[in-house]
């Protein structure tokens, strides 16, 4: 069996309770758009970076964010030269230490040769030396000769403690030397220089100078070199000079820049993590709404049942649960406006058939009419349906126009009082021909309004008319405007009949008149409809009541009838 909107009931989702059921096999058709929702939620699941571009926008721009971040740290970190600046002062202290152990065991006045030891055991200083693991310290004398060399065997301890491992330093040290493998010929390379040649190029600047810093590249690494002269009596007669261990500066900073790229890994993951569920969060609300806005689009284009539901999402306090709200407003003022059409089009039918049966009548009774005043009295109802099918078409092709005109035409700002006293002038000479006496009442300060002046001109002319129609000799219309707060009330009262209490909640429903016998025909029943329709579009309100003797007895005889219509200023 299939559903006459092309369903096949036998491809929908099982039935659920609470389901509309018609028969056996029928599912309400908004239920087949809610399942159908569903089942796109689940088949998406928390998050998908395939799917959605917003997520991958959302994880990428903040990665980038983050790559240029932890990039910039690395490439302003001043750690290295900090640390290289302390190493060589901790060297500069040790070296002048050291020369002056040396200098403290030279003789007074006795000629001293640093390379054969006369005058002070250098090798026997040396070895009671303590210095860290891998410092070099060598002495020369003033010809540049080495007379004596150490390397340091102490273990290091506490903050000198040997650099934890470097994994990732060390995995990017490994990629980038494979990257660059193709290009580490081209320009050559110098041979190593060890830490000895780099120790005589200082000779002679320090004998000259005193103390001298130097940092190079050996083999094995960055080293740092300090070289400060044996005094004996004031003049230099040697070098001391103390190289640090290879590559130690380089295993410091490689250990700063490990911690800092594990906070990075960290940062990462949490940066993900949280784009994630922060995509989650945007997207998949989006992608809720534009899923319902598609199932309706593709129900309405093969002419199936359902339609668009809009997720709520309101109650979010962001531009999402603003869209939602606007979205399900317009959804529901579309569908109101589709109901509209189709409850007018309707009512089109049902007025128009009145008048075309009472003609259809009167044009077969005039074939059997044989007197002649039969026949007048015939023609007389014809042309009655002829006038009133005209005034019905006329008003149904206003009523029709009216909600494209309302929304294309500009509002601007003009004074209600202004145009109720001319309003008031030319209708009221109308009222005093039929012996209806017309008051006005407005105050002297202007009330402006932003609106369509000529759409409300029509509403008032509409109230004052059909006040005018229903009052009699004798009878009075009072017109009368008051500002209260940011509104404005026009009230059009009259001491006619009043409005019988079953009509009060009808009289602006479209084609309802509640007119005499006699007056049958000549009102299409649209002007009140047509004047609440004007009204609403400016964000007002209008209503109907009697006017009563005492509010204690709402059973008395009406006084007349009062219409109040409330406008924002």
């Amino acid at each position: 069996m299939a559903l006459a909107e092309g369903i096949n009931v036998r491809d929908l989702p099982p039935r659920k309770d609470g389901d509309v059921v018609l028969g056996d096999d029928f599912v309400a058709p908004d239920t087949i758009v809610e399942d159908e929702l569903r089942a796109t939620r689940e088949g998406r699941g928390f998050i998908s970076l395939r799917k959605s571009s917003l997520t991958r926008k959302i994880v990428t721009f903040n990665l980038i964010a983050l790559n240029i971040l932890v990039a910039g740290i690395l490439y302003l970190n001043s750690s290295r030269d900090g640390l290289a600046l302390q190493r060589a002062n901790a060297l500069v202290g040790e070296a002048e230490l050291v020369a002056d152990v040396f200098e403290a065991q030279l003789p007074s006045g006795a000629p001293v040769n640093l390379v054969t030891g006369d005058g002070v055991d250098v090798s026997g200083t040396l070895e009671a030396i303590s210095v860290q693991k891998g410092v070099e310290i060598y002495v020369f004398d003033a010809g540049g000769t080495l007379a004596g060399q150490s390397e340091g065997s102490r273990e290091r301890s506490g903050t000198d403690a040997e650099p934890r491992p470097t994994v990732i330093t060390d995995a990017l040290t490994r990629m980038w030397g494979w990257i660059s493998a193709p290009l580490a010929g081209i320009g050559g390379s110098a041979e190593p220089t060890t830490s000895e040649e780099v120790v005589r190029t200082m000779i002679e600047t320090t004998l000259q100078s005193g103390t001298q810093v130097s940092s190079g590249e050996v083999d094995g690494g960055s080293i740092l070199t300090v070289a400060t002269p044996i005094l004996q009596n004031g003049n230099p007669i040697g070098v001391i000079a103390i190289v640090s261990a290879s590559g130690e500066i380089d295993n410091l900073v490689r250990s700063e820049r490990e911690r800092v790229l594990q906070m990075f890994i960290i940062a990462t993951l949490v940066s993900v993590g949280l784009s994630l569920i922060l995509a989650s969060t945007i997207s998949n609300p989006i992608s809720d709404l534009a899923s319902a806005a598609e199932i309706g689009g593709e129900r309405n284009r093969s002419s199936s049942g359902g339609r668009i539901r809009i997720p709520d999402l309101t109650a979010r306090p962001d531009e999402i649960g603003r869209l939602s709200g606007a979205l399900r407003g317009m959804v529901a003022a579309l569908y109101h406006r589709i109901d509209s059409n189709e409850q007018f089009a309707a009512d089109v039918a049902h007025e128009i058939k009145n008048p075309l049966a009472s003609l259809r009548s009167a044009v077969g009774t005039m074939h059997v009419a044989k007197r002649d005043d039969q026949r007048a009295r015939l023609l007389e109802v014809i042309e009655h349906d002829v006038r009133r099918l005209d005034r019905l078409v006329s008003d149904i092709s206003n009523a029709s126009r009216l909600d494209s005109e309302l929304v294309k035409e500009e509002q601007e700002p003009f004074d209600l009082l202004t145009m109720l006293r001319n309003l008031g002038q030319y209708l009221g000479e109308d009222a005093n021909k039929k012996g209806i006496d017309f008051i006005t009442d407005f105050p002297e300060q202007p009330i402006v309004l932003m609106g369509l002046e000529a759409r409300l001109a029509q509403v008032f002319v509409n109230l004052i008319s059909n006040a005018v129609s229903f009052c009699e000799d004798g009878d009075a219309i009072r017109v009368w405007a008051r500002k209260r707060d940011n509104r404005v009330l026009v009230v059009v009262e009259d001491t006619g009949p009043g409005i019988p209490d079953v009509a009060l909640t009808k009289i602006f429903k479209r084609f309802y008149s509640e007119r005499a016998a006699n007056d049958f025909g000549n009102n299409s029943g649209l002007g009140l409809a047509i004047s609440k329709q004007i009204v609403e579009a400016h964000d007002g309100v209008i209503w109907a009541e009697n006017i009563r003797p005492t509010d204690a007895d709402i059973t008395s005889d009406p006084l007349g009838a009062r219409f109040v219509v409330g406008l924002p200023i």
